[in-house]
């Protein structure tokens, strides 16, 4: 059987003192004044021996798991997963290990896996939420558990924010629309109380009201069966023949309205404009290249990993609450091309 490794071992190995091996491990080389170049070594090393600390004997001596527990709605959705490895990569150069789920934007399965983290004791929650958790959320504040919330707000909840401008961005999408000459524009979105996606609509209303346009809103249901969804908006489409560009409130959304508008014999932008919340890199692989708004999936991720390490590693109170809101950018392609 193979011999246990131990910090012991790791010391003697590397020439330095158990204490310092713990230092790192617990993440606080910083607070210790252990270099920076130290602290990867000993990590690499770690690594490459596959050394194994007992995260939870860890826990009852420092009242830490090093354990972060991540919910978002679909972890196999582009954007979640990007700031998902992102956040992952910050927080395991400093000692912590980040445990993820989807809620699939179901409440009740969002509350059970809570609970499971509970049990786990992991040390704090980065959540993108559905609705409807405001008490479990407040629940973990009240016990003192950092939570910081990204992507989306949720009511009567005094917490830490990683937020983007949706309302900004959606406006800012059509009333670029209305400059290229479109003027009987549609949006595509979810049938959802979710804060940004009504944000996202408000913004679209808003810009139309430049040119006294008429809203003209599809709402599909959040993961209905493609099928389903494609003929929705394909349906959507032929009944408002009107309509001379599409504004996609998500990319898994605007999978559908692609294949809608292929089924159709649309040409964009010639028949229709297409703009996407939400950018993707095979977006530029389309033909034409689809315009599309890009979120600042790097800063969402620095900033929720950077504020809950901040509270763990005792640099910010959990009484000192942080709220970010950064910009994002419209990317500008071939499929929102001016009409002649």
């Amino acid at each position: 059987m193979k011999k246990k490794i131990t910090i012991g071992n790791i010391a003697e190995q590397l020439g330095v003192s158990k204490t310092t091996i713990s230092f790192v491990l617990n993440g606080k080389a910083r607070e210790k004044h252990i270099s920076e170049s130290l602290e990867e070594k000993i990590l690499q090393h770690i690594e490459k021996v596959g050394y194994r600390p007992n995260q939870f004997a860890q826990g009852l001596r420092s009242g830490k798991t090093k354990i972060i527990g991540m919910l978002v709605e679909d972890i196999s959705d582009p954007f979640f997963s990007s700031v998902a490895r992102q956040i992952e990569e910050i927080a395991y150069k400093k000692g912590y290990k980040i445990i993820y789920s989807s809620t699939e934007n179901e409440t009740e399965k969002a509350k059970d896996l809570i609970e499971i983290y509970r049990s786990r004791q992991v040390d704090g929650y980065i959540i993108a939420p559905p609705p409807g958790l405001e008490k479990e959320i407040n629940d973990l504040l009240d016990d003192n558990l950092p939570v910081v919330i990204f992507d989306r707000t949720i009511h009567d909840v005094d917490t830490n924010t990683v937020l983007v401008n949706n309302y900004a961005s959606a406006y800012d999408a059509v009333a670029h629309f209305i400059e290229g000459g479109y003027k009987n524009i549609a949006m595509v979105t979810l049938s959802s109380d979710q804060e940004q996606m009504l944000e996202r609509m408000e913004g679209y209303i808003d810009a139309l009201k430049r040119i006294k346009g008429v809203p003209l809103i599809k709402k599909v249901i959040y993961h209905d069966r493609k099928e389903t969804s494609v003929k929705e908006i394909q349906d959507f489409l032929v009944s408002n023949k009107q309509i001379d560009a599409v504004f996609f409130a998500t990319n898994y959304i605007a999978d559908s309205g692609l294949e809608s508008i292929k089924n159709l014999n649309l040409n964009i932008p010639n028949d229709l404009g297409v703009i996407v919340f939400d950018d993707h890199q095979l977006y530029r692989l389309f033909s034409p290249p689809l315009t599309a708004v890009s979120q600042p999936i790097k800063a969402i991720a620095e900033n929720s990993i950077n504020i809950m390490l901040e509270i763990l590693d005792g640099r910010r109170s959990l009484k000192d609450k942080k709220s970010v809101v950064l910009d994002n950018t419209l990317m500008v392609r071939g499929s929102s091309l001016k009409r002649n």
